[in-house]
């Protein structure tokens, strides 16, 4: 069993990743993928942390090699942010093929597009709610907290949309969406728990 957890920013996506994984007993990887892959590709850490859901000179590639950074024509001699994505990538396999766990966001459902034992998921909720919560959260303005939201929403959409070829956010791309602020985080975890029952992934 494989979830992998998609996120508006200040949804609670990573909160509600880990209590799923934390009630499952199975392995939840966020920062530690990062770290992951780092120590698989002999890059740095920190070029991980620096292009994470952020493809810094993504308009640039494209303007000086419209083919270097699609999917089929990245090689490992590409570009930093093509090898740190191909890393990622690769070890989002690699993570799902050790056992069960939950992965949270770098496109791993598109990584494990392949696989029959997946449930993809993505967790939205109120623009007001993720305002609240990022504000409490950071101890930032409620100003501050919107233009956040919408710089990382942004960024993530650009990151997936590009390297998966999918829409992020949009249903399709999805098997279930789900508005944390409809039931609380402790309430979405356990509909998520009640939807892994009954689909019988083991």
């Amino acid at each position: 069993m494989v979830i992998t957890v998609g996120r508006q920013y200040g949804s609670g996506g990573r909160e509600i990743g880990t209590m799923l994984a934390k009630q499952l007993g199975i392995a939840y990887y966020d920062d530690m993928l990062l770290k992951e892959a780092a120590e698989e590709s002999g890059l740095c850490e920190e070029l991980f942390r620096s292009f994470d859901e952020r493809p810094k000179s993504f308009l640039y590639s494209i303007a000086m090699d419209p083919y270097s950074f699609s999917m089929n024509h990245v090689t490992p001699k590409g570009s930093i942010e093509q090898q740190v994505y191909l890393a990622t990538y690769d070890t989002i396999k690699k993570l799902a093929d050790k056992g069960p766990c939950v992965l949270i966001g770098r496109c791993a459902d598109y990584a494990l597009k392949d696989r029959d034992d997946v449930i993809n998921l993505f967790i939205t909720a109120p623009l007001e709610n993720r305002i609240k919560r990022v504000a409490a959260r950071n101890g930032i303005s409620e100003n501050e907290a919107k233009d956040r939201i919408k710089k990382m929403d942004k960024s993530r959409a650009s990151y997936y949309n590009y390297y998966s070829a999918k829409d992020w956010g949009d249903a399709k791309s999805y098997d279930l969406c789900i508005d944390s602020s409809l039931l609380g985080i402790d309430g979405t975890v356990e509909l998520l728990k009640d939807l892994i029952r009954i689909k019988g992934i083991k």
